[in-house]
């Protein structure tokens, strides 16, 4: 039985394989956290319920041992839609011997030397599902649009990004390879073939920065589609990110509450469109909210919180000046000076 799906099973006898996440003891009851990777549940063993065997494995028991354990389940006495597992056996699997990490406080130092245990942590156990979420539906939304995906290499001949962001690989007798920047060359080869494609893959920055604006590696998706004009690009861009906001919001409660994460900033950005600022808009609005940008500049990051601080939706700005704006973008056949593009920007809390 999976925890996940204990709230089905409630007066029912069910067996758990987990991993003991917490112990607490009073007396003649013990109280064992459990985790299975799909959700916590506590379990409680009753001394004078229970066979000699089950009570001295269940004072014996530590920290991230692996246990398997038989029970009724039942609601929670004082929380509404919590469950428990009255225990009746515990079996130990393997007994965990000095775990490292224990429910003080640790320094970010010490959990990154043993990354590999911290991920066991609820809050890492919270992100790497909400992550996992964001994937899945993206991936889902791309496909009700008629994207396929297309995988690109990650050993590359060239740079897509600039030169002097490249991780450089001795390739055999040939020279270099470099890792991908970006899938964006090879999938707008694809689309002369599918149409619409999208690649999700890991790219690296040779960026030596400490920002959250900067890594060295990481997840990105790229999309390329033919024959979409600049409106429809929009929409799709649109209900990507209110695809991904609703999965989430919908599939993550439990993973919202163990960060803490207020969620009524999410929900509000699926309630109305997203606001949209051509680049001159955009540039006489920070003029009057205090920046000293000029018309012809790229957005800073002050910029683009000036712009998106009242805002409770995501701020596109759109159709560039072509003079800071890469060869290949469309020109906008309104003003030949600007160019069919734009930048979303997110909002704070979303």
């Amino acid at each position: 039985m999976l925890i996940k799906n204990i709230s089905e099973q409630v007066g029912q006898e069910v067996e758990i394989k987990a991993w003991v996440y917490n112990k607490r003891s009073s007396g003649s009851l013990a109280f064992l956290e459990l985790r299975d990777g799909t959700g916590f549940i506590q379990a409680v063993v009753a001394k004078d319920s229970v066979s000699v065997d089950t009570w001295s494995n269940a004072e014996k028991v530590t920290q991230e041992s692996s246990v398997i354990l038989r029970g009724i389940v039942s609601k929670h006495p004082k929380q509404e839609g919590v469950f428990e597992l009255q225990v009746n056996n515990l079996e130990i699997i393997n007994l965990s011997v000095e775990y490292p990490i224990s429910n003080k406080e640790h320094g970010p130092e010490f959990l990154l030397e043993n990354r590999h245990l911290w991920l066991r942590s609820k809050k890492q156990w919270a992100i790497l599902r909400i992550r996992d979420t964001v994937e899945t539906a993206i991936n889902e939304y791309l496909h009700s649009v008629d994207f396929i995906r297309t995988d690109s290499p990650i050993f590359t001949p060239n740079a897509c990004e600039g030169t002097t962001t490249l991780f450089p690989v001795p390739y055999f007798d040939l020279g270099e390879a470099f890792l991908s920047q970006s899938g964006q060359l090879y999938i707008e080869a694809a689309i002369a073939s599918v149409g619409r494609c999208y690649d999700f893959g890991p790219v690296f920055r040779a960026e030596k920065s400490v920002t959250k604006r900067h890594l060295t590696e990481f997840w990105m998706m790229d999309a390329e589609a033919a024959f979409v004009e600049h409106e429809e690009n929009l929409s799709i861009q649109e209900g990507l990110v209110k695809a991904i906001v609703k999965k989430c919001l919908d599939n993550c409660v439990q993973e919202f509450a163990i960060l803490e994460r207020n969620t009524d900033a999410l929900k509000k950005v699926l309630e109305k469109p997203f606001t949209r600022y051509t680049y001159d808009e955009a540039i006489v609005k920070l003029n009057e909210l205090g920046s000293d940008i000029k018309h012809g500049e790229d957005l800073g990051n002050d910029d683009e919180g000036l712009l998106t601080k009242d805002s409770e939706v995501p701020v596109f700005i759109e159709k560039w000046p072509k003079s800071i704006k890469p060869f290949y973008m469309k020109i906008d056949p309104e003003n030949s000076a600007r160019v069919l593009n734009d930048d979303l920007i997110g909002i704070e809390g979303s």
